[in-house]
């Protein structure tokens, strides 16, 4: 074989195994699509922005490997169905509040968003990362094939939005409230009415007498869904929800599918939402009530009595 003879066949050899080892390095990544339903109408202020922001941060750190695609309430399922959706499989991705399941799963489910008289975001915080409490919430969650995480925080809440005065502890004697987890709870305790509605429904509902009284969150989501064109009484202290914890509910299968990149994707990004979730709702609620008050809102305390009342039923 002559010297050009076996130069060339060197070549081609080198070539060979050099292709075989680059096809991997060119080869495509996999691209996957998952579905967001929440229980917040799309974009409104406080836990719908929250969820808008937890889509598009999982889409862009993933560098679009998966791509989040969002549904408001109503808009694939309702707000009350968000559960079943993530744990069904129908959705892989939910944002919503854990105090809407105390029907399927005690009233424990109540203590990942808030306890009446109980902690505010920071202790919480505290508590669900160092203090066993997302330990607690797995294990809660674990029967339905769930991964639950906490994803935003609209802070300690108002008292809620009134049509008539509440001047004394006999007021709440048969009013209609909407109220969720156990500060419904101990509303009913205190002799109100009870009406479980989701936030799509709640200034319908308020607006035409169906009920008397609703408490949503603070004074930056509220006044966007129109409250106060409703009810003129605005309370306080939110004694039944001091804290606001949002999550993320997360179809187990489709997460352990993840590789272990996009996982911690997920999990950063819920992480990151709580924090500037509740750098939102802060930054914002000052500036909203003083609005309010402009508008002619009554802003009032509770009557001493309800409270002490309050206080007394919740320890019993």
């Amino acid at each position: 074989m002559t010297e050009f003879s076996r130069r060339s066949a060197l070549g081609l050899g080198l070539a060979a195994v050099g292709s075989g080892l680059a096809a991997p390095a060119v080869a495509q990544k996999t691209r996957q699509t998952w579905s967001l339903v929440t229980s917040w109408g799309r974009n409104s202020p406080g836990p719908g922005t929250t969820a808008q922001r937890l889509a598009d941060r999982i889409t862009a750190a993933s560098g679009g490997e998966l791509t989040v695609n969002l549904f408001a309430a109503g808009e694939r399922v309702g707000g009350f169905d968000v559960f079943d959706a993530v744990a069904s499989g129908d959705a892989q991705l939910g944002h919503t509040a854990s105090f809407f399941w105390t029907g399927k799963l005690g009233q424990a489910a109540a203590f990942f968003t808030t306890v009446p008289f109980g902690l505010t975001s920071e202790p919480y915080l505290g508590w669900l990362h160092y203090g066993g409490g997302q330990q607690l919430w797995d294990r809660l969650y674990a029967p339905f094939g769930l991964k639950p995480k906490m994803a935003g925080n609209s802070g300690m809440t108002m008292g809620g939005w009134f049509r008539r005065p509440i001047d004394s502890l006999d007021d709440l004697a048969g009013l209609k409230i909407r109220a969720s987890g156990l500060g419904g709870a101990l509303y009913a305790r205190l002799g109100a009415a009870i009406v479980s509605l989701p936030p799509a429904q709640l200034f319908e509902n308020l607006n035409s007498g169906f009920i008397d009284a609703v408490e949503f969150l603070g004074p930056f989501s509220d006044a966007a869904l129109g409250f106060h064109q409703a009810a003129p009484y605005y309370y306080h202290p939110g004694f039944n929800k001091p804290n606001g914890a949002a999550e993320a509910l997360i179809h187990q299968a489709a997460f352990d599918a993840l590789p272990s990149h996009l996982q911690q994707v997920v999990t950063d990004a819920c992480l990151a939402e709580s924090t500037l979730g509740t750098a939102e709702a802060w930054a914002n609620n000052v500036e909203k009530l003083r609005e309010l008050q402009d508008l002619g809102v009554k802003l009032r305390a509770f009557p001493s009595d309800m409270i002490a009342a309050a206080r007394s039923v919740f320890g019993d």
